[in-house]
């Protein structure tokens, strides 16, 4: 059943509504969500009655070197004459072919990209650096962070390669490792994204068949996994490629029902879907049944999707608007716990989705305030949310979109009439490693930015006038 109510926002304290769109150019406005004209001003009749503080602009909460150094990344990014140069550089540095390119054996290289590309989008080498980023991360008000390991294997990588039981026992051990560092890096309350084809060519084969783990595959993932319920850190995993991705699907499930089931009401283990697929609502909509039949909460983190350049075109929507509306309408079904065009119901009895916990994963902004219309709709009714929500960005992308949100629901004495308005729940997402190790993780980011220059170059507008708001600021003019 499609909610076809309208949704009237007013004033929330903090919220910059007279901003300009500077991420989504979406065509969604036949969505049944309330659109973006929902969060312009109303008229003071309808502010909300407790005192607000002035607003600022959001990013003004991050640090100088930060919007200086963003400003550079995403001028590049947003820039195909320079993209295309970048794209090349970072491939030859993920798989350097000589001691000169290689960023572990060459110490000017490494600290020229230590202190540029991989600093803006990584955590840190070790421990040290790791904690420290994300301390300087919540210090900025975010909840928290997503944490992944930066070792994978590619799709293509030695795939078809037979590897002796030792060795491939050594690669997982090795993935094994490094996620259990993650795991003791992270915090009460943070994420820690896994990567299924980091444990090796061996796992590669598994996941290309759908073949189930291995014994020692198994065991290993099932080590994550108590290591994080006794931590009480989550877990998600990524997606990736079609010609993995079903074979991804059937591990998450069984680590969903380990996990969760042990959770009462919550979710402890994600799984990722992509927008972008047709038969992603289809895909949700069987993990949800699967799910209820089992007795715990699923646990969705809904992305657009990022492999646009190798997956078959016919697995994708036609249109950009087509991954617009399946996004916001999968939303709007998942945070009402209602059945929608979008995601039908799966029996003519069903009304309601059972238990789930999101992660709205987007940089795109119109979708980020769509899903804040249905939340504070929800509070307007005095309605129990029922779903744990949280926000997830990169860290080094869409700055202004993390900070909007931040900055509209900072204070805990923010309210909606007589409710109150709980702070949400946003997170960076951050990748850990060597800098030879993020190399793959950088270059993919690049290849993502060709079919996005349109958004990178309204981050890049968005930090330009932040630092001219900060000049004039200076120079007593603002």
């Amino acid at each position: 059943m499609k909610v076809a109510r309208s949704v009237r926002v007013p004033r929330i304290q903090g919220i910059n509504h007279a901003g300009k769109r500077l991420v989504s150019r979406t065509g969604t406005s036949n969505s049944s969500i309330a659109t973006s004209h929902a969060f312009q001003p109303l008229s003071p009749s309808h502010t909300a009655p407790t005192p607000r503080k002035a607003l600022t602009a959001p990013l003004a909460k991050l640090p100088l070197s930060t919007v200086l150094r963003s400003l550079m990344v995403l001028s590049i990014s947003s820039s195909p004459l320079l993209l295309k140069p970048c794209i090349y550089t970072l491939s030859r540095l993920a798989h350097p072919r000589s001691a000169l390119w290689d960023v572990s054996k060459n110490p000017l290289l490494h600290f020229l990209v230590k202190h540029t590309i991989y600093k803006q989008f990584n955590a840190g080498e070790n421990k040290a650096e790791v904690q420290q980023s994300v301390h300087n991360i919540k210090n900025l008000g975010f909840r928290g962070v997503l944490l992944g390991y930066a070792r994978e294997v590619l799709v293509g990588e030695d795939q078809d390669a037979e590897l002796d039981a030792k060795t491939a026992q050594a690669e997982v051990q090795m993935w094994l490792d490094g996620t259990m560092k993650t795991v003791d890096m992270a915090q009460e309350g943070d994420f820690v994204a896994l990567k299924f084809t980091g444990m090796g060519s061996d796992a590669l084969r598994h996941l290309r068949k759908e073949a189930p783990p291995s014994e020692f595959m198994d065991s290993s993932i099932q080590k994550v996994c108590d290591l994080a319920i006794s931590r009480d850190v989550r877990l998600l995993v990524d997606a990736e490629e079609q010609a993995v991705q079903p074979g991804i699907e059937a591990w998450i499930m069984k680590y969903q029902k380990y996990c969760n089931s042990q959770t009462p009401g919550r979710a402890v283990f994600y799984g990722t879907y992509q927008a972008y697929l047709r038969s992603t609502p289809i895909t949700l909509n069987r993990h949800l049944e699967m799910a209820r039949r089992d007795g715990y909460t699923l646990g969705v983190k809904l992305v657009r999707g990022a492999y646009m350049k190798t997956e078959p075109r016919q697995v994708i929507w036609a249109e950009k608007e087509d991954t617009d509306k399946c996004y916001d309408e999968i939303v709007e079904a998942l945070l009402t716990r209602r059945y929608n065009s979008m995601l039908p119901p799966p029996a003519k009895d069903a009304t309601e989705l059972p238990p789930v916990n999101v992660i709205i994963a987007t940089h795109n902004r119109e979708s980020v305030r769509k899903a804040h219309a249905i939340r504070i709709q929800q509070s307007l009714n005095g309605e129990d949310y029922g779903v744990d929500l949280s926000y997830a960005q990169l860290q080094g992308m869409a700055d202004e979109v993390s900070c909007e949100l931040l900055q509209g629901f900072e204070s805990p004495e923010a309210r909606v009439g007589a409710t109150p308005m709980l702070a949400p729940n946003v997170f960076k997402l951050l990748t850990w490693g060597t800098a030879q190790e993020c190399m793959g993780f950088l270059l993919r980011r690049a290849v993502e930015n060709t079919e996005a220059v349109g958004r990178t170059k309204d981050s890049q507008i968005a930090m330009i006038g932040e630092l001219k708001r900060r000049c004039l600021k200076v120079f007593g003019r603002n």
